[in-house]
């Protein structure tokens, strides 16, 4: 190699040619970028590693069984390695042995290797409908991190039917070609009559707590209610987490793309690659709500021949092409590609999974962002439930100054989903986190600092469903910021928020009111007693007293004080998509989070949504629906129905009291001086 002489005699570095440069140039395989950027994967840190091979080995199972019309049983079993004989304590092991087992359709013999040891494999990319795997890379990327830490094979069983054999493989990628190699393939006996099981062996660490698997299975099971999970913990312990609704989400369909979806170069690619023989038949053919007559309109307004084929479409016609798609009105995508949670099934989850007092759950119309469909849902779980709030307090230990109580300065959790799946990792880079700062929660009677979360026992619920969630990287921890998203987000909050705002200011009023009637009884018997004193002692005291109580009862709101409060059977009246938890229990929605499979088939509970009359709320024209109550709680309503003003102390909003407040008028002089009446707001 030649070497140039500077002037002073020494040599510089080697001049190194064009030829040369190039002949060291050589490709790389997808899955030899990944081995060295495997952080890009969410197998950065040991702890956040062993997760994410679990997260990866659920989302296939339950995706396989939802698509082929099977309720979801999975286990999960977590198990320490050690190198001798010796045993390690879970928090101090390194090595642990992942099995997944599912109840699935299973998988076909000459496609296992394929799925489970070669990057970007997978039916899902292209497909225009909602799942939790995007790509093809997770579990496939769960075997190559086994591989690069412990060198151990991924070992698969699957069987796909009683009748046929269950087929065992041990495979590992070549991540210079991203092809499997298959070390064992036999056939074995197996217990299970159907379905999937992925064993993997991976360096990790486990730990309780906070974005834990632990965790992450917890809520898994709240999102996807349908599910039976059991999780064998590296201790030995062993969680059940029971199915809690015994219906399958409907099954989402795949829709073709949406004009508005596409980039030009997307445009150019779809020309050459289509099978029709027209730019009229493309349009309508290609994309989702693209009639035949809109789209001899698009090609008459660009300009271009409906009959002329894709192929001979040049690209300086093909841009005005675009830009007249762009232009050109088209209705929203078919939402039927995605399947959201669904209201009744987010507060089975919520009730059965989080103890609170009150419960709501809100699903917003479907919208769109880059001609993608999706759909927000937004739940609530508010309070410590009866139980907790039942025990003594502990007595109040002094503060130093400046210090607060610790329930006071507890912060809101976030439980953030996507596609059914929890994300636990990069939250403040999460467009859902986002929006529950940016929320005035204020406004509903919680304590909130500027530029924090809401203070106070609360879980905030947030699920986004769509054919493709534009995550923040390949780890799919969090998504992206889209101003679409987040005022979706932003507006099912605020729904929320209001329901928890009617809750907690009808339990404060009744709190008050009860107060009130407590007061009201202390004199009560100092009162019969003087007049009884007055009449000479032949005054009838029971019946007076009697009188006296329910007097004091009406003058205190009455029964909707005591159901506000859970002082009756009857239990409080409910709000929309709502559960109010109170010591004495409720009627209604908390018997969806209690159903048995045969419940399931039977009449649905009193105050469901969907099977009690509607009518228009006068505040924002919202349909309220009108729980359906107890014979017995209509009874004790319709005798306290006419004991005075204060029985409907709940039914108004404060802003209806102000809209329906009169306005006074009070006179005031123009500029020719003649007075003319103003109004002025009381």
């Amino acid at each position: 190699m030649p070497r140039k002489k500077t002037q002073a005699g020494a040599t510089s570095a080697p001049v190194v040619t064009a030829v040369e440069m190039g002949a060291r140039q050589r490709e790389i395989s997808v899955s030899e970028f990944f081995t060295k950027n495997r952080h890009l994967l969410g197998f950065d840190n040991p702890r956040k590693a062993l997760l994410t091979c679990v997260k990866e080995a659920v989302d296939n199972s339950l995706d396989a069984c939802e698509e082929a019309g099977i309720l979801p049983d999975v286990t999960v079993k977590l198990e320490i390695v050690t190198a001798g004989q010796t045993p390690v304590a879970p928090s101090q092991a390194t090595r642990f042995r992942i099995t997944v087992t599912d109840n699935g359709p299973g998988i076909v013999r000459q496609q296992i290797p394929r799925v489970f040891a070669k990057l970007l494999y997978g039916s899902k990319f292209h497909r225009m409908r909602m799942s939790r795997g995007q790509q093809g890379i997770g579990i496939s990327a769960a075997g190559m991190y086994g591989q690069l830490t412990t060198g151990k094979p991924v070992k698969v069983i699957s069987r796909t039917g009683p009748r046929a054999a269950a087929h065992y493989f041990e495979v590992q990628i070549d991540t210079k070609k991203n092809e499997p190699l298959v070390h064992e393939n036999k056939q074995i006996e197996w217990h299970q009559p159907q379905g999937t099981e992925v064993t993997l062996e991976v360096e990790g660490r486990y730990q309780k707590g906070r974005a834990s698997v632990d965790e992450w299975l917890e809520q898994t099971s709240i999102a996807n209610p349908h599910v039976r999970l059991i999780y064998q913990t590296p201790e030995g312990e062993t969680k059940e987490y029971p199915r809690s609704y015994h219906e399958l989400p409907p099954s989402p369909r795949e829709i073709k793309p949406h004009p508005y979806g596409i980039e030009f170069g997307a445009l150019l690619k779809m020309l050459q690659d289509t099978k029709s023989q027209t730019v009229a038949g493309f349009l309508a053919g290609d994309f989702c709500r693209v009639s035949p007559a809109l789209a001899e309109e698009m090609c008459k307004a660009a300009k271009l021949s409906p009959n002329t084929k894709p192929r001979d479409v040049k690209p300086q016609a093909a841009e005005v092409l675009y830009k007249t798609i762009q232009a050109t009105k088209i209705m929203a995508p078919p939402t039927n590609c995605i399947s959201p949670i669904g209201e009744k099934a987010i507060l089975s989850g919520l009730y059965k999974q989080i103890k609170g007092e009150f419960y709501t759950a809100v699903s917003r119309p479907p919208a769109v962002y880059r001609g993608y469909p999706f759909i927000i849902e937004a739940g609530l779980a508010f309070g410590k439930g009866p139980e907790e709030a039942a025990k003594p307090q502990q007595a109040s230990v002094p503060l130093a100054e400046g210090e607060d109580q610790g329930h006071e300065s507890e912060l809101a959790r976030v439980i953030r989903y996507a596609n059914r799946v929890p994300l636990l990792y990069q939250q403040s880079a999460c467009s859902t986190f986002k929006a529950v700062l940016s929320t005035t929660w204020r406004n509903y009677g919680v304590t909130q600092s500027r530029g924090a979360l809401p203070a106070g026992p609360m879980v905030i619920f947030v699920h986004m469903a769509s054919v493709w969630v534009p995550f923040t990287s390949e780890s799919k921890e969090a998504i992206a910021d889209y101003d679409e998203i987040q005022k979706e987000i932003t507006l099912a909050l605020r729904e929320a928020g209001r329901r928890l705002g009617i809750f907690l200011r009808r339990r404060e009023r009744a709190a008050s009111e009860f107060r009130r009637r407590n007061i009201f009884d202390l004199y009560i018997e100092e009162v019969v007693a003087a007049c009884n004193r007055l009449k000479g002692g032949k005054l009838p005291t029971e019946k007076l007293k009697e009188q006296l109580h329910k007097i004091a009862s009406s003058r205190t709101g009455g029964v909707k004080t005591d159901e506000a409060l859970g002082k009756t059977g009857a239990g409080p009246e409910g709000l929309p998509h709502s559960i109010i938890v109170t010591a004495e229990g409720i009627e209604g929605e908390t018997e969806i989070a209690q159903q048995s499979p045969a419940a399931d088939a039977a009449s649905p509970p009193p105050m469901l949504a969907d099977s009690t009359p509607t009518s228009k709320s006068p505040r924002r024209g919202r349909r309220v629906v009108k729980p359906t109550l107890a014979s017995a709680k209509g009874k004790v309503a319709a005798k306290a129905k006419g004991a005075g003003g204060q029985q409907e102390m709940f039914a108004a909003e404060p802003t209806q009291a102000r809209k329906a407040a009169p306005r006074k008028t009070s006179p005031r002089k123009t500029s020719s001086g003649t007075a003319r009446p103003t109004r002025k707001r009381t």
